[in-house]
């Protein structure tokens, strides 16, 4: 498999942590700048991630603790998810449902 650079860089950082010549705040402060880029998502993508883990628009709504008719705007492409919203379908989208359940 294949790492990218960040990988790269927050596993030397990682051996230098557990050597103690990295402090904890360092630490946490590279593994926060090598997260995933988020990328933007479409109405398209929004139903594809929901009905491959056979969900409802009112049940994704419940997971993401928002209202139903905001999944259906964005699967309208009448508001595009954003903030917390774009970081939850990540999380599904990369690690599963199990990830929030």
């Amino acid at each position: 498999m294949r790492k990218t650079i960040a990988d790269s860089i927050k596993g030397t950082v990682q051996d230098l942590h557990k050597s103690g010549l990295v402090d904890d705040i360092t630490m946490k402060n590279i593994q926060s700048l090598c997260l995933p880029e988020l990328q933007e998502y479409t109405p398209e993508k929004i139903t594809s991630i929901r009905k491959k883990f056979k969900l409802s628009q009112t049940a994704l709504a419940a997971i993401f603790n928002i209202s139903p008719s905001t999944v259906k705007n964005w699967e309208q492409g009448n508001k595009k998810p954003a903030g917390a919203a774009t970081k939850l379908l990540d999380i599904i989208e990369r690690k599963g449902l199990d990830a929030l359940i």
